[in-house]
């Protein structure tokens, strides 16, 4: 400090703001601890000294050398430590945090890919996508019956049924490598603006899964005429393995540009042919003549039905499972309050946009409008229509009393695997 003064004596530097009336920078005089400067006209610097001499209290000289010496004090206290070997080394802990961070992290992630699962019952892969099985001819896949999917007989709808046959289906194409740019078209179809739609579905009941329940699905597809593709579902219980559900579909081709059915063309029937598993239809076709209701014929009818953005699939046409509960909204109260639905038939005969108005209508048969809630089953015959009368969805519907003791009826089975493993 001794050393800054006289430092400052000689070259002076500028004060703080609080010192502006005592000091000032270039010109002037400037005092400090008895020691004045004064800047003479030929801008050298000289020094004088002051003759006083310091002041004493009780004999001890005070002033400067007080001054001094408390000045010494306060650099011995402040001084910092000398400089070793040890307190040069980096600050280790910084690093360490960082190192015990990503191995925390690491040994995490590594935990999640080993995760085993704690009860028997639980799936180990219970996300995943499902596997092709019997040479790339199957495709399996499971699914756990979510809260949100049962309704007020805490049973899955046959809306969320209709949604794991709709996954599985797509997410076949996809791990086989077919999917285009379409929904569910392979390369060679997006390029000729073909897409595939349901003709007609067939879907047999045995049993609901219920909430928390996994069902494990089994998709394959065969040819059907020269022009058309069968695909058939088998849903198992993924525990018991006992049959809940069985579905069969035919499937058609149709351009997107133009709404026109189109023959398979040989391009698309090389990529899709070499999937198609020969067998038997899991569901034994009902041949059955859907009749056409009218306002005559109809027992109940339901109007005003619209789409949503939601209902809308990414061909712009409505998805194939909203049909299902545009039909059940015509269907009387009495039979969904004592009767569960145990198979239903459908024939799509023409496809429905986002501005279309509908209509849906349903007679009654088998145990007669007068016993609905009887023991008995039901037969009900229904149809989908514009509200100008053109017919969207021709259906007929088999209903069983509820809680009734007649699961697994008709036993279904995966296709034998031809390749014998």
């Amino acid at each position: 400090m001794v050393a800054t003064a006289a430092t400052s004596s000689f070259f002076p530097v500028p004060s703080p703001p609080g010192d502006a009336k005592s000091s000032k920078v270039g010109s002037g005089s400037a005092s400090l601890g008895g020691i004045k400067s004064k800047s003479a006209s030929s801008g050298a610097l000289q020094v004088k000294a002051n003759a006083q001499a310091p002041p004493k209290i009780n004999g001890s000289p005070v002033g400067l050398t007080a001054s001094v010496e408390t000045a010494k004090k306060e650099d011995v206290v402040s001084s910092p430590a000398p400089r070793t070997f040890i307190n040069q080394l980096p600050d280790w802990s910084m690093l360490l945090a960082a190192i015990t961070t990503m191995f925390l992290a690491a040994e995490k992630q590594w935990m999640m890919l080993d995760w085993k699962p704690k009860r028997a019952d639980m799936l180990i892969d219970p996300f995943g996508i499902g596997r092709i099985v019997q040479d790339g001819l199957v495709f399996s896949q499971n699914f756990s019956i979510r809260s949100y999917e049962i309704g007020a007989d805490r049973t899955a709808s046959i809306e969320t049924l209709m949604n794991h046959l709709q996954e599985t289906a797509l997410n076949h194409v996809k791990t086989a490598g077919l999917l285009g740019d379409g929904f569910g078209s392979t390369p060679e179809m997006s390029k000729r603006n073909l897409i595939w739609v349901v003709t007609r579905m067939q879907i047999l009941v045995d049993r609901y899964p219920t909430w928390g329940d996994v069902v494990h699905v089994d998709t394959w597809v065969s040819a059907s005429g020269k022009n058309g593709m069968r695909r058939d579902w088998l849903v198992r219980d993924a525990k018991t393995g006992e049959t809940l559900t069985r579905a069969s579909s035919l499937w058609v081709m149709m351009n997107k540009v133009t709404r026109r059915l189109s023959k398979i063309p040989e391009d698309v029937r090389g990529e899709i042919e070499p999937y198609f598993l020969n067998s038997d239809p899991v569901v034994n076709e009902d041949s059955t003549k859907l009749p056409k209701l009218d306002d005559k014929t109809a027992d109940y009818i339901r109007k005003g039905l619209t789409p949503r953005w939601n209902d809308l699939d990414v061909n712009q046409h409505v998805n194939n499972v909203k049909y299902i509960g545009w039909i059940l909204e015509s269907a009387p109260p009495p039979i969904l309050e004592s009767h569960e639905l145990a198979a239903i038939t459908l024939e799509y005969r023409r496809e429905c946009g986002r501005d279309s108005v509908l209509q849906s209508l349903t007679a009654v048969s088998g145990a007669g409008i007068g016993n609905l809630g009887g023991p008995g089953k039901v037969e009900c015959q229904h149809l989908l229509r514009h509200e100008d009368g053109a017919e969207i969805v021709r259906g007929r519907t088999e209903w069983r009393p509820k809680h009734a003791n007649n699961f697994g009826m008709m036993g279904g089975q995966m296709p034998a695997d031809e390749s014998g493993a």
